[in-house]
């Protein structure tokens, strides 16, 4: 085991991505870029005098010189913003196996509910290679995080990369305080239980390893817990106080493990700022040219993710256009569906798909003055802010999603008020529901339906409704949802 790189840190974030990643440039050179997100600001949120690491996975070939250069440690500050962080240069075949072998193709189906059962899923000799792939990634971060600690430490685990690494680090380090945060859904137990039952056990265990595991919503929570009551229970017992904390206890270990939801929501004050800078009132500009002058907007801002619902959303706006003519040259949809896990088929058939579907609708209802579908797939931030100021109605219809931040940017960043066309399905759901036109993400019809009423809303109704959205919106910005996470673990260390 790699001897410590710093004294000991008295906070840890670990995820599969960090905050910085890294180009070889042609001179040699390696040429640093800093990311964003709600770790990033969560992390700057506890001071630049905090004792903290971010332990994350080296992604690229420039990553992992960066870390060779590095010696294993720490990362140039100058690089990191000043953030304390250490990146593994795990074997570049183990954290393909890990992460898109097995928590991009077998666990992220799982709690998506994406897999087609009559053909899939097949567990096979091939899964177990990549699951012990698996085991060595998680294995890696929890050998880095433990000496990384000081004593009594509080350590955040992020996602379904990192099951393992709670019950892994316990065993290494069982003065620490261990919380893991699922930024996904949590699959139904009936789901759950496709997965082979040592699997489900070691997955269950890993997490169970932590002091606390937290979600974005109580229906991902209660769902882990329905899970959790699967388990042996002679070793595990779930809770369901009407009043106190939900736990599940752990009698043979002496502790028990808290369950806890923490919504995250937009940075609004972010997102107000930069979409007001000078390149995304260039990109309106254009997104004008290319919708038309009086026409409305209808927008929809994804990866292409299968979780995504993209093509049922494409079909709802083709039925739209059939049954109701009058909206026919009056409105455009502005789709950008950024590409996602292209090195994965699936996800590229999907992509072909979503363009395929767009084009279709363009050659039966378009005119020369008149695109009905204005699809991008280059992905471009200032380009999305801009579409989020033109929207007049923002289409979030994910067949399951763990929070959706899109359903929450739009109403915070809209210029005029936006109406909300919104999945069921989406985390978002229980905070937006009361102001969005709810939908079932597989009914093509009603979601059909529910453009027309977003559509038809009164400006004054969609102005008010986008306040409530907005506020709700922001209720717990990202720089509060990490410190809410760390407060809640630190009281768990002195009760």
């Amino acid at each position: 085991m790699a001897s410590s790189s710093t004294s000991g840190a008295e906070v840890l974030v670990a995820s599969n991505r960090g905050p910085v990643s890294y180009q070889v440039n042609e001179s040699g050179s390696l040429h640093a870029r800093r990311g964003g997100g709600g770790l990033v600001s969560g992390l700057s949120a506890i001071g630049p005098d905090a004792d903290s690491v971010w332990v994350c996975a080296a992604l690229g070939d420039g990553d992992r010189e960066a870390v060779r250069r590095a010696g294993g440690g720490l990362l140039p500050a100058g690089d990191t913003g000043g953030q304390r962080v250490r990146m593994l240069d795990i074997d570049a075949d183990v954290h393909a196996d890990a992460y898109n072998g097995i928590a991009n193709s077998v666990l992220w189906f799982v709690h998506h509910m994406l897999y087609q059962t009559p053909l899939e899923p097949v567990f096979d000799a091939e899964f177990r290679r990549q699951w012990a792939s698996y085991e060595a990634y998680n294995r890696a971060f929890a050998e880095a995080l433990s000496e990384e600690a000081e004593r009594g430490a509080a350590v955040l685990v992020q996602d379904y990369h990192l099951c393992l690494v709670p019950g892994m680090l316990r065993e290494l380090r069982p003065d620490l305080r261990i919380g893991h945060f699922s930024h996904t859904p949590w699959a139904p137990r009936e789901y759950f239980e496709l997965l082979p039952g040592d699997i489900r056990e070691q997955l269950m265990a890993g997490m169970l390893g932590a002091d606390r595991v937290a979600f974005l919503t109580w229906r991902w929570a209660t769902a882990f817990q329905k899970c959790a009551e699967g388990l042996d229970p002679e070793r595990y017992r779930v809770t369901w106080p009407s009043g106190g904390p939900r736990t599940i206890e752990q009698p043979r270990e002496g502790r028990e493990t808290r369950i806890g939801v923490h919504s995250l929501g937009a940075d609004g004050d972010f997102l107000r700022a930069r979409s007001h800078e000078p390149d995304v009132e260039d990109r309106m500009a254009a997104l004008r040219e290319e919708i038309g002058a009086g026409r409305k907007a209808v927008v929809r801002v994804d990866r292409t993710e299968l979780s995504k619902n993209i093509v049922r959303g494409l079909l709802a706006y083709r039925q739209l256009l059939e049954e109701r003519p009058e909206w026919r040259e009056r409105v455009v949809h502005v789709a950008f569906a950024y590409p996602s896990r292209q090195d994965l088929a699936v996800y590229r058939d999907y992509t072909d798909t979503v363009q395929r579907v767009a084009e279709e609708i363009n050659s039966a209802y378009g005119t020369p003055g008149w695109t009905p579908v204005v699809l991008h797939v280059k992905d471009d931030f200032a380009r999305s802010l801009a579409a989020y100021r033109l929207a007049d109605v923002a289409l979030v219809n994910p067949i399951r999603d763990g929070m959706n931040l899109v359903a929450k940017e739009i109403p915070v960043v809209s210029d005029q008020g936006c109406a909300l066309v919104l999945s069921r399905e989406a985390g978002a759901y229980e905070e937006l529901r009361a102001d969005a036109f709810v939908v079932n993400p597989y009914d093509v019809l009603e979601t059909a339906r529910a453009l027309h009423e977003a559509l038809s809303l009164r400006p004054e109704e969609r102005a008010d409704r986008t306040k409530r959205l907005a506020a709700a919106a922001t209720a717990l910005a990202p720089a509060q949802w990490f410190l809410e996470q760390l407060q809640a673990l630190r009281e768990l260390q002195s009760s």
